[in-house]
């Protein structure tokens, strides 16, 4: 069987591909180069291993000898993998966005030699259908223009282009900085953020906006936050309700468990099957807040089997977690995880009748002929009756294991991994169970040892695979990064990890910071590869690198006394604020970063021969934007740390601007104090 370039990649989306009779090029030089030596038009054609469509386009065109000859022919042809490389696909998806106003994957782009975007456009069908034309239609038109009409085409690549760079200039505007915080950010902004989320909350089924519905796991937190310190019944049962929804609907695996990536209905029932890791990573996060404010034994226990099935199916040998598990199963979305009642009724026997009455099973099926397993009527809770569903639903395990598995994404990337060790410690504080801190120490550990470039520099790769790092990282991967050491340190008291924080937070400024010395681009200086450096704000799917490191430079500003880093993330927050005030629901975590400000952060400092088991016990409660620190003795490069020791005791400090309460050796008096 013929290979073309693609065959030597370790992206397995890329590697389904080698095998087509269109001759695809990773990016790089040597396409880039033969666009412009022999003056063809560049398709750029953009997807990822877990997407539905792009398999779909593959089957019917890719695959297609005649369609492949009319791409060979006329065009330099590029397959990227987006999770590989974020800042291409963000740089292209903006650019069909502008032209087109609506976007997804696969995406599928024509560029001009220069790599300057003129035409795009998503999944086109084999045939003129759905109101598109084929895909054969518009290779021979836009191949045609670029003949004919190269010059038009070359106006509208450079208008593009243009946009592209200006819609980089956000967050220019003179931010007062004279006013005091307290002036900047206010409870009513905060108050308004939660009107705002509101207004578009789904008060039946939970969540926020119409379908298809995504987790929306940054809202949810933010209402959990804000709740801590203004009670707003609504605004919590909200945020509650959300979480009860998903984890009773069929967008929660209630077999295996774990999230797939969101709902196509407003009953989060049915599922686009791909698990993703940075979803399950994210929720995990929102639920251990969940259980540590409300004490919820059901959301420890989704906590639980979610991080088992990380476990199970998404830890590699290395300890690094894959990046995700396809929707399809031997080409049909869903196929490994929906039942017939005759093979329930078959495994469950006698029990089968109350196991399909729990879990909505009907013979005509609750979708597409078959069913999904959800509960859309949680029953009252009994200890015999969950004894019984864990019973058949072991059963039904056992039965599905032995089905054609969804191919999995087997690559390791670096800011997704870093989200989930982030929720493992987030997890081992709120539950105490020692195998999540394992989790995370272990990922931490192969990301230490496989993903850093050797010598003494703190740059990093973005994707490891099987001996085989590759791709600088990128904004989001070092943001994420230090967050999870920072959290790392909260569960493990061990300071290393906030000292190479900071290493990392100053490599972050000198590399990626803008010429304001405000934001950061998404990609290092000194990147040759791309057209332009863009800016990224929004939080979409995962948090912004922007907002996670307003976050970072604000927590370590605040451990390490510096206060360059505090103003940098006040500015950072503050030139956002009004568009966060009024989205919030788009910009998550600044929403959370402006609630930590106006809140006040408590830094904790444990001070003393017993400061890990206080510190567990403070990890235990809901104290959301703390600064925890602690040390048997004195430390020198951290003021919470200096001259707090007492002989003979283990003291907490609890502390705000460094202003500091007496000491006590009682947790329950901290608690009261916050």
């Amino acid at each position: 069987m013929t290979m073309n370039r693609l065959g030597k990649e370790t992206s397995p989306y890329l590697l389904q591909h080698a095998h087509n009779p269109v001759n695809w090029y990773p990016w790089g030089e040597e396409a880039l180069q033969l666009a412009e030596q022999q003056d063809k038009p560049i398709l750029v054609s953009i997807g990822y291993a877990a997407c539905h469509w792009c398999h779909v386009m593959e089957r019917e065109s890719f695959e297609d000898e005649a369609t492949a000859s009319i791409m060979n022919e006329h065009f330099i042809n590029i397959k990227i993998d987006r999770e590989e490389r974020p800042d291409i696909d963000h740089i292209y998806m903006d650019a069909l966005q502008a032209m087109s106003s609506s976007g997804g994957w696969p995406l599928n782009m024509f560029l001009l030699p220069n790599r300057q975007p003129f035409y795009g456009g998503t999944y086109f069908p084999p045939q003129k259908a759905y109101n598109r034309p084929s895909w054969k239609e518009v290779l021979l038109a836009v191949s045609d223009a670029f003949k004919t009409k190269r010059k038009d085409l070359e106006d509208q690549a450079s208008n593009l282009t243009e946009h592209l760079h200006q819609s980089n200039q956000f967050g220019m505007e003179t931010v007062n900085k004279l006013l005091p915080k307290e002036e900047m950010f206010t409870q009513a902004q905060c108050d308004a953020m939660v009107l705002a989320i509101m207004g578009q909350a789904d008060k039946e089924w939970g969540g926020f906006g119409r379908a298809p519905k995504f987790p929306g796991s940054f809202t949810i937190q933010y209402l959990l936050r804000y709740n801590r310190r203004k009670k707003d019944d609504a605004a919590l049962q909200q945020a509650l309700l959300s979480l009860d929804k998903m984890i009773a609907g069929g967008i929660y695996d209630q077999l295996g468990g774990g999230f797939s990536r969101y709902s196509t209905d407003e009953q989060w029932l049915a599922p686009h099957f791909e698990k993703m890791l940075y979803d399950n990573a994210l929720l995990t996060d929102t639920l251990c807040e969940a259980y540590q404010l409300t004490g919820n034994r059901t959301y420890a226990e989704t906590i639980a089997h979610t991080l088992a099935f990380i476990q199970r199916e998404m830890t590699s040998p290395e300890g690094g977690f894959y990046a995700a598990l396809d929707a399809d199963s031997e080409g049909v979305e869903g196929k490994f995880y929906v039942w017939d009642l005759e093979e329930i009724e078959a495994v469950l026997g006698e029990d089968a009748p109350a196991f399909c009455a729990y879990y909505d099973v009907k013979r005509a099926g609750n979708w597409e002929d078959h069913n999904i397993l959800w509960i859309p009527v949680p029953p009252e809770k009994s200890d015999s009756l969950e004894a019984l569903m864990a019973k058949c639903r072991a059963k039904l395990m056992a039965v599905r294991n032995q089905r054609v598995r969804p191919g999995l994404d087997d690559k390791i990337l670096l800011g997704w991994n870093a989200l989930m060790i982030h929720a493992c410690c987030k997890a081992y504080a709120a539950l105490g169970n020692k195998e999540y801190l394992e989790m995370a120490e272990n990922a931490m550990a192969c990301i230490w040892k496989k993903m850093k470039k050797p010598g003494a520099s703190l740059a990093f790769w973005h994707t490891y695979k099987q001996g085989d790092a590759r791709y600088p990282a990128f904004l989001d991967d070092y943001a994420y990064l230090i967050r999870a050491l920072i959290a790392l340190q909260e569960v493990t008291g061990e300071l290393d990890w906030l000292r190479k924080a900071k290493d990392l937070g100053h490599f972050v400024v000198e590399q990626f910071g803008d010429e304001t010395s405000r934001y950061f681009y998404y990609t290092a200086s000194g990147q040759q590869d791309i057209i332009v450096r863009k800016k990224e704000v929004y939080d979409g799917a995962v948090p912004s690198g922007n907002a996670i490191m307003a976050h970072n430079l604000w927590h370590l500003s605040i451990v390490f006394d510096n206060k360059e880093w505090a103003d940098r993330a006040l500015d950072m927050t503050a030139s956002l604020a009004q568009s966060v005030t009024r989205y919030p629901t788009s910009f998550g975590i600044w929403a959370a970063m402006i609630l930590r400000i106006v809140q006040g952060t408590k830094e904790l400092a444990v001070a003393g021969a017993g400061y890990k088991a206080q510190m567990s016990e403070i990890n235990k409660l809901y104290i959301p934007g703390k600064v925890l620190v602690g040390a048997e003795a004195d430390q020198k490069d951290m003021p919470l740390l200096q001259q707090r020791t007492q002989a003979g005791k283990t003291l907490i400090y609890l502390c705000e601007d460094y202003h500091c309460m007496k000491p006590t050796e009682d947790i329950s008096e901290i608690l009261n104090l916050i």
